[in-house]
């Protein structure tokens, strides 16, 4: 068994205010939220040397928070490999890992999902031992998420050194990651930026929203429109975007292009719920197509895209005779995604 970790942190002015397991899980190191407030639960936190009774209590700024975090098995691990879930590998070495992430598979586990994610097929397929674990030990090798339904490139590293050097790039800056989306109406601007900060709504648990609240985290989008296409008897038109995110906030470009008033095709959650509308999609129209970054390692620069899966291109391309024509950069990226 590994020695127990004690996870600690000093509480900033970002996260003054916020739940205490949304906190923890926040951290760096720290397991999932539902594992941090069952930590709190086996009396496993203080605030200020004082034991913590509630997960829903609010931390404050300047709070010193300790966690006492379990052992963990090195050999086995949390969870249970997968080997019936086939992982599309588009680039491999000894230190990461690059995929193409199918439809309807979820990160890591979460309530519904014990050991049908991607975490349990990166198990079955490099070892528990063998994936960083800076993410939480029940998200070994996870560096960044893709929604459930969300589909495309996403990175997974193979130590500890690795997935914070990643994360690193993710925070510099200098990690390009760009989506393909198609959504509703005329997008005028053939390229434009979105910054706001985004907090969970607190009318629904599930969704999130652009806010003002203090706890609320900066978010910023950037967009170039492809292709438009006109309106129909049943809808106000399409525009397909290219969106490149420069911070990696849960349903990031969902929630701006909600705000925007441009919501994703075939969003159940932030979209419009007509059928028709969204051209068949149970889904939202949303694909990781390309990444770029320096190998932490290698140096290497490491450049790959990604097609879109036959349902987004099937229901791209039943808009082809309304197309209004494509943009400099539509012409650029199009020919590469379909």
């Amino acid at each position: 068994m590994a020695d127990r970790r004690l996870l600690e942190a000093l509480v900033g002015p970002d996260s003054d205010g916020m739940r205490l397991d949304a906190y923890l899980a926040a951290l760096d190191g720290a397991p999932s939220r539902s594992a941090c407030a069952k930590l709190v639960e086996q009396g496993s936190v203080t605030i200020n040397s004082t034991l913590a009774t509630s997960k829903s209590e609010k931390v404050l700024l300047g709070d010193r928070i300790q966690a006492v975090l379990p052992d963990v098995p090195e050999a086995g691990g949390l969870l249970a490999p997968n080997h019936n879930i086939p992982l599309d590998i588009r680039f491999e070495d000894d230190h990461l890992i690059v995929l193409s992430k199918q439809i309807g598979l979820v990160c890591h586990p979460s309530p519904g999902h014990i050991d049908d994610t991607l975490a349990n097929a990166l198990v079955a397929h490099c070892g528990y031992a063998h994936l960083g674990k800076l993410q939480g030990e029940d998200r070994p090798g996870i560096v960044h998420r893709l929604d459930m339904d969300t589909t495309g490139l996403m990175l997974c590293a193979k130590s500890d050194e690795v997935q914070g050097a990643l994360q690193d790039l993710i925070r510099l800056r200098v990690l390009d990651r760009r989506y393909i989306t198609l959504v509703h109406g005329y997008v005028a601007p053939d390229e434009g930026t979105i910054e706001t900060g985004i907090a969970r709504s607190r009318r629904d648990p599930l969704r999130m929203c652009v806010s003002n609240d203090p706890t609320a985290r900066e978010a910023i989008t950037t967009f170039r429109t492809l292709e438009r296409f006109e309106a129909g008897r049943a809808d106000e038109g399409y525009s397909l975007l290219e969106c490149h995110l420069y911070t990696g906030r849960t349903h990031q470009i969902r929630v701006h292009m909600r705000h925007a008033a441009h919501p994703l095709v075939g969003d159940p959650l932030y979209g419009k719920g007509a059928e028709r509308q969204n051209l068949g999609l149970t889904r939202q129209f949303l694909h990781s197509w390309s990444v770029a970054f320096d190998h932490p390692v290698t140096g290497e620069h490491i450049a790959l895209t990604d097609r879109l899966p036959e349902d987004l291109s099937d229901a791209l391309a039943s808009l082809s005779d309304r197309s209004m024509g494509r943009t400099p950069a539509g012409e650029e990226v199009c020919p590469r995604i379909a």
